[in-house]
């Protein structure tokens, strides 16, 4: 499909996000090029699985295993001060995934990550050493992680300061940047449940957070999205954000989206008029 350096930047979204795997997917079957690719979060680990070689049919097998099983057996509880989970077990996971302790140089796409360090609040571009430590850093959700520690600073998940990480794909050489939001309008989730009559649950600890983090950046990721040359934006709106046991439905909901998109993605990249 054309000879343009096209870049995938995938935003966060916790359970959300697992509807990237939907979109790679497609892309995938369709041959759509996949240059580089930029991630945050949950984007980063779906990102960084791809830049790795693993098929994004394999990627879907192992997450909808992994969806039937108590996610509870990757949680090591840690002191309460600094985050409930330490993330080792996950680290330990994302490592079996890679096939062992991958480093950037040795992915197949080239790839990075964005996580924020809690003490100055900057964004920080992880792109070297170990792809598991980097990934740690980039998901670590405040208050539910424990900070992430890299060259003397304490990172957290990444989606505070750049949840579609566009720009840095561009910074990657990218000369076309399909972007993959899964961050719905602030207020679509609570309108759809009002509408369809269902009860108020009390939200989850998970959810509170990534609807706060959600809520303060939806702002910058619409200014984000106006910056790629092509956005896919799964309906993953009545989808909470600790919904990890609806990954089939994530999926599905990335692979629609994707399929609408095509036709958009086609045109950019110079094979359909």
């Amino acid at each position: 499909m054309g000879d343009k350096k096209v870049g995938l930047a995938l935003g966060g979204g916790a359970a959300r996000g697992l509807a990237h795997i939907g979109v790679l997917t497609v892309l995938e079957k369709e041959n759509v090029p996949v240059d580089c690719i930029a991630g945050t979060s949950i984007g980063a680990i779906i990102g960084s699985l791809f830049a790795s070689g693993m098929k994004a049919v394999k990627i879907k097998e192992r997450v909808l295993e992994l969806a039937r099983r108590r996610l509870t057996r990757f949680v090591d509880l840690a002191p309460p001060w600094n985050g409930l989970i330490r993330g080792n077990k996950v680290m330990d996971l994302l490592t079996s995934f890679y096939g062992g302790d991958v480093r950037f140089e040795d992915l197949k796409i080239p790839f990075a990550c964005i996580a924020t360090d809690i003490d100055s609040g900057e964004e920080v571009v992880l792109d070297r050493g170990s792809v598991a430590e980097a990934v740690r850093a980039s998901l670590s959700i405040p208050g539910i992680f424990t900070a992430a520690r890299s060259g003397g600073r304490f990172l957290v998940d990444g989606g505070l300061t750049n949840q579609v990480p566009v720009d840095l794909t561009r910074e990657m050489g990218a000369e076309k940047v399909i972007a993959v939001n899964v961050i719905p309008d602030v207020t679509t989730y609570h309108t759809r449940r009002k509408e369809a009559e269902e009860p108020t649950r009390e939200p989850n600890v998970v959810h509170v957070l990534m609807q706060s983090i959600h809520i303060a950046t939806y702002s910058m990721v619409r200014s984000s999205l106006e910056k790629a040359d092509a956005v896919i934006e799964p309906d993953v709106a009545d989808i909470g954000a600790g919904d990890f046991q609806r990954a089939k439905e994530c999926i599905s909901q990335g692979e629609m989206a994707a399929r609408k998109a095509l036709p958009q993605i086609e045109r950019l990249l110079g094979t359909r008029t």
